[in-house]
């Protein structure tokens, strides 16, 4: 299917990453100024955030060397040339939102802030209004039943 889309990727201008850095940053503002409620500043919980924050880091470059091997632009302002649909796409749609969730975690363990660690939760509500459901779209456009049969076989998140 050719359409507009094509030429344009999915319509998000930006990178969706920078959603999640944005309210990390917030968050931290948060926890700094008004809401200091700690998580614990333990050796293990260092170590956790540290693990947690590689494993999402880990995700992100996989998923980033699928997409240069499937010759497909993960940059969603781009088009897109496939659907991937093996190795952590087999799992879950969106394995690097996924795995920033993670990485975001991490560093709220890492920084010792409960508002850091559990703003997770508000990061992939802003990254499915702004960018998967845009993304979402797009791939129903251009791929169709391919992507329709993808979408009802692997969970969007995990």
């Amino acid at each position: 299917m050719n359409s507009k889309n094509d030429e344009k990727g999915a319509a998000v201008t930006f990178p969706p990453p920078l959603i999640f850095l944005f309210v990390i940053l917030a968050s931290y503002g948060l926890h700094f100024f008004f809401w200091p409620i700690g998580i614990g500043n333990s050796l293990v919980l260092r170590i956790l955030g540290v693990a947690i924050f590689a494993l999402g880091i880990a995700i992100v470059l996989s998923a980033d060397k699928s997409f240069k091997r499937a010759e497909t632009n993960i940059k969603p302002w781009k088009p897109t040339t496939r659907i991937l649909t093996t190795g952590l796409y087999s799992y879950s749609r969106n394995p690097i939102y996924s795995a920033l969730c993670l990485a975001q975690i991490g560093i709220g363990l890492l920084a010792n802030s409960l508002l850091v660690a559990v703003s997770f939760i508000f990061s992939a509500y802003l990254v499915f209004q702004i960018a998967i459901r845009k993304e979402e779209a797009y791939l129903e456009s251009k791929f169709g039943k391919d992507y329709l049969d993808y979408k009802g076989k692997v969970r969007r998140w995990i």
